[in-house]
């Protein structure tokens, strides 16, 4: 750890010490989904932590399959008393948590006495672990939709600042522009699977200022404006399609080798991808490369984003005692605050105070596209929304094959808003 980071933490472990005062040994039962590069790096940090906590708080981790599995089995080890004390979650499934009595409430004292508060994080992912201004929910991260580019081809077409940064990208007929540039020959201007172009029609309907969910006002898309927004959105993204810019159809693992192989000079994708290029950068098989936010090609900065986060499963009939209850927010507090090791994996920090700091800054390319965090719109708080949720199926069915022609997007956007507004 560098010596900023090192002196913070020091502080709040001093903090700690003074406000919880000596307790007995506590094991503390954590059960994650992370797997690949992101359950290297946190099982990392818990022995880091379980090192530098010998003899007060031990973690005992398990990881489970992600997805419905893991908030299933979640869901029904805390409703008979029998869940972990600690676990990760999407911020975007909370409020479904929340209405199956998953989730104790994170209290202000829990905060305090661990030394911190909802301003030691970005509003944005504060905000969305909480429902109805109760708190059920710390974030660690938050990670979202960016821009991956090509500075070699980018170069060569004059469209790199002295910084290394992509220009002329803002505004619909600018990058559309700078796509037609780069197709033809077998080449596309930008490379997106056809799976996740959902996350860039909601990044571009957030753009326009839409409301997605608003239930006193009818439910999903609850105006004309609305509907009208979301299909303004799919038209773009279709309109890339039919222009050639972008495959029809294309995976993940094609869409990302279109990009690796410069057969496209822009990659639209998750910071999850990051590792995967540090890594063919570092063996000398890949371009010199860069990522930054999305482009705003609307009326404001939006990208689609989620945050890995905390909580504490309610395990009824089991609450945890205030000793317990002291180490598991003391593990949360620790973790934040040494989540620059995480950010390794393309994440943002969600603690201020890391993702401020001079070591972070320095980190590239995640410092050029942290500004999302504070601009990003999250999946609405109902029930429906989160990985392997409702919300997710309707994109699938609905946004997803408008991009290809399948069905028009005014139609595909009706029918994703009475598909969602019948399952409330």
């Amino acid at each position: 750890m560098t010596k900023s980071l090192r002196r913070l933490a020091l502080a709040s472990t001093a903090f700690l010490v003074l406000a919880t005062g000596a307790m007995a040994q506590q094991t503390v039962v954590w059960w994650d989904f992370l797997a690949g590069g992101d359950g290297v790096r946190m099982k990392a940090l818990i022995e880091a932590f379980n090192t530098e906590h010998a003899g007060e708080i031990t973690i005992e981790n398990t990881t489970l399959e992600w997805g419905t599995p893991f908030y299933t089995k979640l869901q029904t080890s805390a409703a008979i008393g029998e869940g972990p004390d600690i676990a990760t979650y999407h911020l975007s499934r909370i409020p479904l948590a929340v209405d199956s009595g998953t989730l104790s409430e994170i209290t202000d004292e829990d905060m305090s006495g661990a030394g911190i508060s909802d301003a030691d994080f970005t509003a944005a992912a504060s905000d969305a672990g909480k429902v109805e201004g109760t708190r059920y929910a710390v974030p660690f991260d938050q990670h979202g939709l960016i821009l991956y580019y090509n500075k070699d081809m980018l170069a060569e077409a004059g469209l790199i600042d002295d910084d290394g940064l992509p220009t002329g990208l803002d505004g619909l007929e600018n990058f559309n522009a700078v796509l037609a540039q780069f197709t033809g020959d077998g080449k596309y201007g930008l490379s997106t699977p056809t799976g996740d172009r959902y996350r860039t029609i909601y990044s571009l309907f957030g753009q326009q200022g839409g409301t997605m969910f608003d239930e006193a006002a009818g439910g999903f898309f609850p105006t004309d404006a609305d509907v009208a927004k979301l299909t303004s959105a799919i038209d773009v993204v279709k309109g890339w399609v039919d222009s050639g810019y972008t495959p029809v159809q294309v995976e993940s693992p094609a869409a990302l080798a279109l990009f690796t192989s410069q057969q496209s000079p822009f990659f639209i994708m998750g910071n999850w991808e990051i590792p995967t290029f540090v890594d063919l950068h570092a063996k000398g098989e890949l371009f010199e490369w860069g990522a930054v936010e999305l482009p705003t090609l609307f009326e404001t900065k939006a990208a689609w984003s989620d945050s890995h986060a905390f909580v504490v499963p309610a395990n009824a009939g089991k609450e945890a005692d205030a000793d317990k209850r002291a180490a598991v927010m003391k593990v949360i507090a620790w973790m934040d605050q040494h989540s620059l090791d995480w950010a390794g994996a393309g994440h943002i920090p969600a603690y201020n105070a890391v993702r401020d700091s001079a070591e972070f800054q320095a980190l590239k390319p995640q410092s050029d596209y942290a500004g999302f965090a504070d601009t990003a719109v999250f999946d609405p708080r109902t029930i429906l929304a989160g990985p392997a949720a409702p919300l997710g199926d309707a994109w699938s069915n609905y946004v997803n094959p408008a991009t290809t022609g399948e069905i028009a997007p005014a139609d595909a956007a009706v029918q994703m808003r009475d598909d969602l507004n019948g399952q409330l």
